[in-house]
């Protein structure tokens, strides 16, 4: 899967997506599959490999390469499942994965330096941290990480969901990649523009991946806006997947607005001295 950097920081990766199914269980009934393993780490621009051509166009049109020549990207989230608003923040996210600082509307805070993350000592809800802090920046960011390493690429054969025909791509992992090579994604990009609009996952940790493909889901990228000439979904929808009817029941939205490619200061992702870790 698509990582947060460091080979630790598949929490950024395959961590949300189990962590996402547990919460739409909890929410929907859904039933979650297990934890999920690390991955390796992403490349900076200079470092990367040449993409893959079946992706090529993929990350052209999101604009990968300029995306990853700013430091930092920040938006406004508004978060919703079963009618219900599940989180409201700020988040500034480093383009290159490896720290966030998430702002609630309450007026506490998340801050994510690599694998570890960290809460202010007034947060409500201390055992949604590590949820929270991981799972909604690697959504918003896994249109612009699709060269990590261990991933192969592959045309997925059913290009059409919900009637409407796709570029689809599946991405399976090379053996030892994570502890969870058998996942696999599919991204359904528009044929006029290549922008991903549906990402559809299985998740096999702890579980065959027989059995994981009877509960895949997918995120829905809607509304993309230019910012800086990078093309960023301004809202998401989550729903259940299966191959034969595409997407299902809808499950939750998000709405992302004041998206901009901001500078932080030197300081912006240290936690402070009050901070609590979260073990």
């Amino acid at each position: 899967m698509f990582t947060f950097n460091t080979t630790r920081n598949m929490i950024l990766a395959r961590i949300p997506l189990i962590l996402l199914c547990a919460f739409l269980w909890n929410a929907c009934g859904d039933t979650p599959p297990a934890p999920t393993p690390e991955a390796e780490p992403s490349t900076s621009p200079s470092e990367a490999p040449p993409a893959d051509p079946l992706i090529a166009p993929l990350e052209a049109a999101h604009q990968r390469a300029r995306f990853l020549e700013r430091e930092a990207i920040q938006f406004d989230l508004l978060l919703r499942f079963g009618g219900k608003e599940r989180i409201n923040a700020t988040f500034t996210l480093a383009t290159n994965s490896t720290q966030a600082r998430i702002q609630l509307r309450d007026s506490s805070e998340i801050i994510v330096r690599g694998n570890q993350s960290y809460h202010s000592p007034e947060h409500p809800q201390p055992a949604r941290v590590r949820f929270d802090a991981y799972t909604w920046s690697y959504f918003f960011l896994f249109p612009y990480k699709l060269s990590d390493p261990g991933t192969q690429w592959a045309v997925y054969p059913d290009s059409t969901l919900n009637e409407r025909p796709y570029l689809a791509r599946k991405v399976t992992f090379n053996p030892g990649t994570g502890d969870a090579p058998d996942d696999w994604y599919i991204a359904y990009a528009r044929p006029d523009r290549s922008l991903i609009e549906v990402a559809a996952y299985i998740v096999t940790a702890g579980q065959s991946q027989e059995a994981a493909e009877k509960d895949p889901h997918a995120i829905e990228y809607l509304d993309y806006t230019e910012v800086d000439g990078v093309p960023i979904a301004s809202r998401w929808k989550f729903w259940g997947w299966r191959s034969t009817e595409g997407l299902t029941q809808e499950l939750g939205s998000a709405e992302l607005s004041n998206i901009r490619f901001v500078d932080p200061a030197d300081n912006f992702f240290n936690p402070p001295s009050n901070f609590v870790e979260v073990q």
